[in-house]
């Protein structure tokens, strides 16, 4: 089965690229009721060994203020290892977690204030905002929101998170690292993306308030 990219301005076509789901998480709707009835209190207890971590610098993602369903996702496909961490720390620490550690985890992280950039951002390439229909780009905007607020069911908020990161998770997507987007959109995405217009667009959502 060959990717078929549905997006705002259009259909694109991609010949040539697998296009499986890349995930076991099946967002029915007794899953999204069981996430969206995660135990805040005790997710706020779980979360001690994570804030070493993730405290929104250099390459590891700030959780605070996610998308519930996209971190319960990422954990769900860490445990599976439909994503791989190449450290093996998250695929460990998410082989421990029951379901419903999971979904605790992702309540308690949604309801925290959310890492805001530092202003001036600049999308120097437009991509994020207007995409790039000589190569049938995409914005970024369409499915991550004018303000990378993040959108639809676990599309994961941009703004605020540091530019290591994000860099680094574009740069993974491009080499096909990272390969738990569904149905490969964003490595069809980033593999059109020069590493230049990867820092750029790593250091607009960075600055997004």
């Amino acid at each position: 089965m060959k990717a078929i990219l549905l997006v705002a301005t259009g259909m694109m076509f991609v010949a040539g690229v697998d296009a499986a789901p890349s995930t076991q998480v099946a967002w029915t709707p007794a899953t999204l009721d069981f996430v969206e009835k995660g135990d805040a209190g005790r997710g706020k207890a779980l979360s001690a060994p994570c804030a070493g971590c993730h405290d929104g610098t250099g390459t590891n993602p700030s959780l605070s203020g996610q998308l519930p369903t996209y971190l319960y996702r990422q954990m769900q496909d860490y445990k599976n290892g439909n994503r791989q961490d190449p450290t093996t720390i998250m695929n460990t620490m998410a082989s421990a977690l029951r379901d419903q550690d999971m979904a605790d985890l992702a309540a308690w992280y949604g309801q925290q204030a959310p890492m805001r950039g530092a202003g001036g951002a600049s999308d120097a390439t437009g991509i994020a905002g207007r995409g790039e229909g000589r190569r049938m780009e995409p914005p970024c905007s369409s499915c991550h929101g004018g303000a990378g607020q993040g959108e639809k069911v676990d599309t994961p908020r941009l703004a605020g998170q540091s530019a290591a990161y994000l860099e680094a998770t574009l740069l993974a997507y491009k080499s096909g690292q990272r390969a738990n987007d569904i149905y490969s959109r964003m490595r069809l995405i980033a593999a059109k993306l020069s590493d230049a217009e990867i820092r750029q667009l790593a250091d607009y959502y960075s600055r997004l308030k």
